[in-house]
């Protein structure tokens, strides 16, 4: 008697006999060979938050030297933290924006890079369309801080990205890298970021399309709240949106990373302007995100960059959000 094992030895040769005798051959064995695509997915995740729809969006990753950067520690030390989280050195850092769709207003925090830093950032525009929306739908660019990889991204070829936005910064920022004053006696390594300041707001400020916001008072009112969390710059600041009962607070840069800093509020970064209060403003946001339990974004947290601050051993922990397939 044939065992179905004999049986299906003999189907398979059947068919193997057929396919040679026909004039199409089906190989038995295929290998499938193609080029490597060397590309990335578009960068945008959403998700709600009460009645808002908010849109991560990615302007793309630099590859920066953080442990080598990164003060009140050690070179050594911040490679073992990173090399710890399986990350190197140098480091690929998002930098991360944020759609948010009211209904009736749609409203973007922070504006990347546009062609400042280098091919892989300045990707937000495209990833805005990937995502469904188009900059020229956008009411309104709300600014954390006025730094290149914020601002940079209003303009493009002496164009303005976002044609029908009106664009929010803080009053104290725009007093401090707007000033001619204060470029003057800046160190000259530091003149070029009041030079693109003014390059990334010109145009919306000549079509007063250019509005500030003053330390904690509402960005737009009824709409985007702000927390002065001063240091990094002046006027740099949280901002926040609540619908429903849920609260989403997207707090610039607060974090360079999602590593060291948690560990270690402490450590700073030369980009701070005033780093000792950097670390303070970083102290009181970790520990109102601890206590009031919210979601939190960052601009410089692996993409897409949004999840919950916790305590743990060792200081605080950087809890991200986990995937969901729908919205």
């Amino acid at each position: 008697m044939l065992s179905r094992r004999d049986m299906l030895k003999g189907s398979l040769a059947a068919a193997a006999i057929g396919a040679v005798g026909s004039t199409v051959f089906v190989p038995l064995r295929a290998d499938a060979k193609a080029p490597l695509a060397g590309t990335q997915a578009p960068g945008y995740y959403r998700l709600m938050v009460g009645d808002v729809e908010v849109t991560a969006l990615s302007d793309g990753t630099g590859h920066f030297p953080l442990a080598d950067l990164y003060l009140n520690t050690t070179p050594d030390h911040a490679r073992t933290a990173l090399a710890n989280a399986f990350q190197g050195t140098p480091t690929h850092v998002s930098v991360n924006a944020y759609l948010l769709n009211f209904g009736d207003r749609l409203v973007l925090l922070d504006a990347g890079t546009s062609d400042l830093m280098g091919p892989a950032l300045g990707k937000l525009p495209a990833n805005i369309i990937a995502s469904g929306y188009h900059p020229d739908q956008i009411d309104d660019v709300v600014i954390t801080h006025i730094h290149t990889d914020h601002t940079g991204g209003l303009t493009l070829n002496g164009k303005k990205v976002f044609a029908n936005a009106t664009v929010h910064v803080p009053k104290l920022d725009a007093d401090y890298w707007l000033s001619t004053a204060n470029r003057d006696k800046a160190p000259d390594e530091a003149k070029l970021f009041f030079d693109q300041a003014v390059a990334a707001t010109k145009l919306y400020l000549d079509s007063g399309m250019l509005k500030t916001y003053a330390p904690d008072a509402s960005a737009i009112p009824g709409v985007i709240d702000t927390a002065h969390r001063p240091g990094h710059t002046p006027g740099h600041s949280a901002l926040s949106f609540e619908s429903k009962g849920e609260k989403f607070v997207y707090w610039g840069d607060i974090t360079h990373g999602d590593v060291l800093q948690f560990d270690e509020p402490g450590v700073a970064i030369p980009f701070d302007v005033d780093p000792d209060q950097a670390i303070k403003s970083r102290e009181a946001a970790f520990a109102e995100a601890v206590a009031d339990k919210y979601l939190v974004a960052g601009c410089h947290i692996a993409f897409p960059g949004i999840g919950h601050v916790r305590e743990d051993a060792t200081m605080y922990d950087w809890v991200p959000m986990n995937y969901r397939a729908d919205v």
